[in-house]
């Protein structure tokens, strides 16, 4: 059973939240409320959840502020949260579970779910990782983690040179020669890097654009990358990989 406390300043989303529980999670007991960080806090300290439903913005501070106080953090947290598409993209480099209001009844059983199951010591490493994202002023200067059945791993973007499907599965390759398997498709990969230097020039690889050493046009054309990896080229990628590589070197 997961002792949950829910932190939000407004009434009704507290009250939806508890009434959500009640119907979709019956592994999950609210045991208290609060409706902003001073309380939070408060409650925190003397009931000593296993989960937290937190709330970004409040009005007096933030769920970045009620969770600075607690070192380490001990108990598990979803944010429930209306923050910007930028914002949320760090989330999920960081791996930090989120739900956006208003909550969708699927999306909290999932969430609930994996709270259930997550590692306590990693949501510290989560939220560092978060709290330098957020902060970051490039995306390339941006932190990833990638959780393996055994590791966490928490690498800077810029380290990684390419990102290689194997059907549910994605492999990521890194400058120090490291591959690491997670139980996430290349899609969602694609997804979570748009924007931040990385393009899809095959159906099975992703690759960081900073790491491209050359283009070889032989034998169909493939990608030579700093690591020394060889990336085939689909066909349909070529023209455009070539003026995506002259538009750089300008």
């Amino acid at each position: 059973m997961l002792r949950v406390i829910i932190i939000d300043d407004e009434d009704h989303i507290r009250d939806s939240l508890a009434k959500l529980l009640a119907k979709h999670c019956p592994m999950a007991a609210v045991i208290g409320e609060a409706n902003g960080v001073a309380a939070g806090k408060q409650i925190i300290g003397e009931l000593h959840p296993d989960l937290v439903l937190l709330d970004i913005q409040m009005n007096d501070g933030t769920g970045f502020d009620l969770l600075q106080s607690f070192s380490p953090v001990d108990f598990n947290v979803i944010f429930i949260t209306a923050y910007e598409q930028y914002a949320l993209q760090a989330f999920r480099f960081s791996a930090v579970d989120y739900i956006l209001k208003p909550v969708n009844p699927e999306q909290l059983v999932t969430a609930i779910d994996r709270a259930a199951l997550l590692i306590r010591d990693h949501f510290n490493i989560q939220m560092n990782a978060l709290y330098e994202n957020l902060k970051s002023i490039t995306r390339q200067d941006k932190k990833i983690i990638l959780k393996t059945t055994d590791q966490i791993h928490l690498l800077d973007l810029k380290n990684i040179v390419a990102c290689e499907s194997d059907s549910c599965y994605t492999t990521v390759h890194t400058m120090e020669g490291a591959h690491i398997m997670v139980t996430k498709t290349l899609k969602e990969y694609e997804e979570m890097l748009s924007g931040c230097g990385f393009y899809r020039v095959h159906k099975s690889f992703l690759i960081n654009l900073a790491h491209v050493k050359r283009f070889d046009k032989q034998g169909g054309g493939y990608i030579v990358l700093t690591n020394g990896l060889k990336i085939p080229v689909a066909s349909r990628k070529r023209e455009e990989m070539i003026e995506l590589l002259e538009r750089m070197a300008e």
